[in-house]
């Protein structure tokens, strides 16, 4: 049984895009845990349902964090809004027990980000508003988003998604990085793999390693994006930016390879929070990810839209 609160409904209006356009935006809870805006462009006919996913750490619906603030999960909603598709963004379930102070990251696991979003798709399969249902993951949510979409989507989105298992993101990472950490991190991540924990590795990579973290890090390592990419029956588009600092081009290349039929589009200049970097420099690129005035690049929207309103003809 679906169990959900409408919490208030809201006309508003886009923010960066063009003003003149309305939209309808319901407050939603879904079973008791999710947490998330609905945003419905006003309009008769039954519409696309986009469902957004977030990426790593305490991400909200906005793709905000405690201390970021870009608002680039809200602007791509708002920017879709306008192209007459609806978008659904919802909290991380670390974002509301942290607020209920009943986060213990040593039970959480990669497979309950999994079982949002499928909660969430289930709670709209049904909506007669919608004509289809599309998740779109962006950078962990990517790989939540291919493993969910197989239970009923009708289409999926890449966007920043790794290419690779993330003990094989993170070595290459440190590799461009902090070279003098990455063959530890892959001694590291090797055990783990052998031995179910890793326990003699640097206070530098206790952000990844430390005891109560290593749960986490085993259940998302057990999932290959190559590996679930391939098995998706349904359209796919892969997105990613040139000038992405987190997510190199490469990653969307793999994901590419795994699924062919895919469409692939490498946005030039666009960064990981969909801010245009034209410039090349990581400063400005570091300050964009705290920067909610900065708008997203519109080809990103424009990119997914006409992904999404194909589907209808």
């Amino acid at each position: 049984m679906k169990n959900f609160t409408i919490a208030v409904f809201l006309i508003a209006f886009t923010y960066g895009f063009a003003q003149e356009n309305q939209f309808i935006s319901e407050e939603l809870t879904i079973k008791n845990q999710i947490e998330g805006t609905l945003l419905i462009p006003i309009k008769e006919n039954s519409i696309p349902l986009v469902i957004l996913i977030q990426g790593s750490g305490p991400t909200d619906r906005d793709g905000n964090q405690p201390n970021m603030r870009n608002h680039s999960l809200r602007y791509l909603a708002e920017g879709l809004a306008e192209e007459n598709i609806a978008t659904f963004r919802f909290d991380k379930r670390l974002v509301k027990l942290a607020q209920q102070g009943r986060l213990r990251e040593e039970d959480i696991r990669f497979d309950h980000f999994i079982d949002d979003a499928i909660a969430v798709m289930e709670h709209f399969q049904d909506d007669k508003r919608f004509s289809h249902l599309v998740i779109a993951g962006h950078s962990e949510g990517s790989l939540v988003g291919m493993v969910a979409a197989n239970n009923g989507a009708d289409a999926f989105i890449s966007i920043a998604g790794a290419g690779q298992a993330i003990d094989n993101v993170i070595v290459e990472q440190l590799r461009r990085q902090t070279p003098e950490l990455a063959e530890e991190a892959r001694k590291n991540f090797d055990e783990m793999r052998e031995t179910g924990a890793s326990k003699n590795y640097s206070i530098m990579l206790s952000s990844i390693f430390r005891e109560s973290v290593q749960p986490f890090m085993r259940s998302w390592m057990m999932y290959n994006p190559q590996q679930e990419i391939a098995r998706l029956d349904m359209p796919v588009l892969i997105l990613n930016g040139t000038e992405d600092i987190q997510v190199n081009v490469e990653e969307a290349r793999l994901l590419h390879r795994a699924k062919p039929l895919a469409e692939m589009y490498l946005i030039e200049n666009m960064n990981h929070v969909f801010k245009e970097i034209a410039t090349g420099d990581n400063i400005e690129n570091a300050k964009s990810y705290n920067e909610p005035h900065r708008p997203i690049m519109p080809e990103l929207v424009e990119r997914i839209s006409v992904f999404v309103k194909a589907l209808d003809n």
